[in-house]
């Protein structure tokens, strides 16, 4: 869950490219910048207080090749304001305004093995029809849930997941 200086954030990137019609875009740009701070080695040094914080700017502000003048930007203001830590959190806080303001939902599968392509959307398909939504499903392996599925969207979360079932028969039984 988004810290809320991440939802700030986020909030603030949204509004400006939603005024500017590039939603898309920005959603690229905070992607980069993730990806960016999440390499071990460059969040070492952004996140420095030996270093001043002008010379880690200017890390960030002479990297051309990775990062556009609005994303150095965003960069240079993460790092200035000590959340180069919350930038994996302002990126999907900024996905899931994205995804609300398309009448989009964003849906997590949890299943034992790998879903193949034509079960995933046929989750996907089923889910889209029962919230009269577009829905973004991905999927994620955990053999310890056995079998089944495990369904997250928004706050909702359907466990049909054979470890939970398992789990729920033991209680039973162990109040007997």
């Amino acid at each position: 869950m988004a810290t809320a200086a991440a939802k700030r954030y986020a909030r603030a990137v949204f509004e400006v490219a939603e005024a500017d019609g590039h939603i898309e875009e920005w959603s690229k740009r905070l992607k980069r910048v993730r990806e960016l701070f999440d390499d071990p080695r460059v969040s070492a040094v952004l996140t420095n207080p030996t270093i001043a914080t002008e010379q880690r700017e200017r890390l960030v502000a002479t990297a051309p090749n990775l990062l556009d003048e609005e994303s150095s930007n965003l960069a240079r203001l993460l790092i200035e304001s000590g959340r180069v830590e919350e930038a994996a959190e302002i990126e999907e806080e900024f996905q899931r305004l994205a995804d609300d303001a398309a009448g989009r939902v964003h849906a997590t599968v949890t299943t034992a093995i790998a879903l193949e392509a034509g079960d995933r959307d046929r989750v996907a398909s089923e889910l889209s029809k029962r919230l009269d939504k577009e829905v973004r499903v991905s999927v994620v392996v955990d053999p310890r849930i056995l079998g089944g599925m495990k369904l997250q969207y928004g706050d909702h979360v359907v466990d049909a997941s054979v470890a939970t079932r398992l789990e729920q028969l033991r209680r039973r039984l162990a109040a007997s």
